[in-house]
């Protein structure tokens, strides 16, 4: 059986994860959910890419949000999921694409060093409106402060256009709007599915189709 590699968006960690990985282990299945926030899209993509050159066959890889440029530019995919996920063509970013939502900009505090966070309570209420009181607080409190530039970081190479790939559109989403995430799931995806979720795996809830 493919192992799952899932891939984290701007300001999460792997531990927001950390409910579907530990379904998916009880499954039977391999996981791994890499640290991001190396600094750039190219060494973000780096880490990911040597965690799949690792396994002893080619995974099924799984990108939230920013995550999705990051496994965009991958090779060795065996199958590609975005959830909610930017889908970068030839010198497309996701900035560029039209990264955050207004109402996502709004949560974002510019740091002194050039860095931004989220807003807790706006975050709450944009990235896990639809999760119970007890899940938000918890993944409210692991967001991370993110390292500038990331968003604007161009892919080498696309996946998506050598491997399998399906798109998860979240239907109410309000950090990535759903216009946009069918726009790009529908130039490069040969599957796609919508689940009615603010943000579907972010704080640990998996549609179905994962």
């Amino acid at each position: 059986m493919a192992a799952v590699v899932l891939v984290h968006g701007l300001y999460h960690r792997p531990e927001h994860f950390a409910r579907v990985a530990e379904r998916l282990r009880t499954a039977g299945t391999e996981v791994v959910v890499p640290e991001l926030h190396r600094g750039s899209l190219p060494a973000d993509t780096a880490v990911v890419q040597a965690v799949i050159d690792s396994l002893p066959e080619p995974p099924i890889v799984l990108g939230h949000s920013y995550g999705g440029s990051v496994i965009t530019g991958l090779r060795g995919v065996g199958h590609l999921v975005y959830l909610a996920a930017f889908v970068p063509d030839v010198g497309e970013s996701a900035a560029g694409l039209g990264g955050a939502s207004p109402q996502l900009q709004d949560a974002i505090n510019a740091e002194t060093d050039g860095s931004t966070s989220l807003h807790p309570n706006m975050a709450a209420h944009t990235l896990y409106g639809d999760c119970p009181e007890p899940l938000v607080a918890w993944a409210v409190g692991l967001l991370r402060a993110q390292a500038p530039g990331c968003g604007r970081g161009i892919p080498e190479r696309h996946s998506w256009k050598h491997a399998l790939s399906t798109y998860v559109v979240c239907a109410q989403d309000r950090a990535i709007t759903p216009v946009l995430q069918r726009k790009m799931a529908g130039g490069s995806a040969e599957r796609v599915e919508a689940v009615p979720a603010v943000r579907g795996m972010t704080a640990g809830t998996a549609p179905a189709t994962a």
